[in-house]
């Protein structure tokens, strides 16, 4: 008596397990399940454009905010560096004139001189020589303007062409020292560029 109980136990159970698995592929199956379905995954495809145009809204935001802090940064080193520029061409006709000063000395003569001339002389050459070395330390520098030296209009200023040894077109001689400060050209080398066809006079 028992142990048909329990079979017919067993039967009935299974038959609910059946008939539950049947509702659920029915339920699924059925046109609002499949509706519902979906929707969610519209919801989803939505959430999944939403959460990608942010992702690329957040990376565009950060190129952008590092893009400003470069710009900052290069403002930042030009203006250190460019707010001497009016200071510092005031100062080339300084140094220009110390450096005649020196140069107006012929060498030869300078066996000539007492001791007090020579010690003056001295000092202009080593007060010439310091300015050019303060104006390097805020980056104003010459410009190579050489005798051969290849000739760069946004660098010289050519004011006469002459014969020389050295090629065409190059910088035969220096009338005046040109500088630069940073990339700018703060004063242009005044020279002579070279005809070739021979040595000048």
């Amino acid at each position: 008596m028992t142990d048909e109980t329990s079979s017919a136990g067993g039967t009935d159970d299974d038959a609910i397990l059946a008939a539950e698995n049947e509702g659920m592929d029915e339920a699924i199956g059925h046109p609002k399940a499949s509706h519902a379905v979906n929707i969610l995954a519209e919801q989803v495809s939505a959430l999944e454009k939403e959460r990608d145009e942010l992702k690329n809204n957040m990376l565009r935001a950060l190129a952008e905010t590092d893009n400003v802090r470069k710009r900052a940064n290069r403002q930042i080193d030009d203006a250190r560096l460019y707010a001497v520029e009016k200071f510092a061409r005031d100062l080339l006709n300084v140094s220009d004139n110390l450096a005649r000063a020196v140069e107006s000395v012929p060498p030869e003569s300078r066996g000539d001189m007492t001791d007090a001339v020579k010690t003056a002389l001295e000092g202009v050459d080593l007060t010439q020589k310091e300015m050019v070395s303060v104006l390097a330390r805020h980056g104003v520098t010459a410009i190579d303007a050489a005798p051969g030296a290849a000739f760069d209009p946004a660098l010289h200023q050519a004011v006469t062409q002459i014969p020389s040894e050295h090629p065409a077109g190059s910088v035969a001689q220096l009338f005046q020292t040109g500088w630069r400060i940073g990339d700018r050209t703060l004063r242009a080398a005044m020279v002579a560029v070279s005809a070739g066809g021979g040595k000048s006079n």
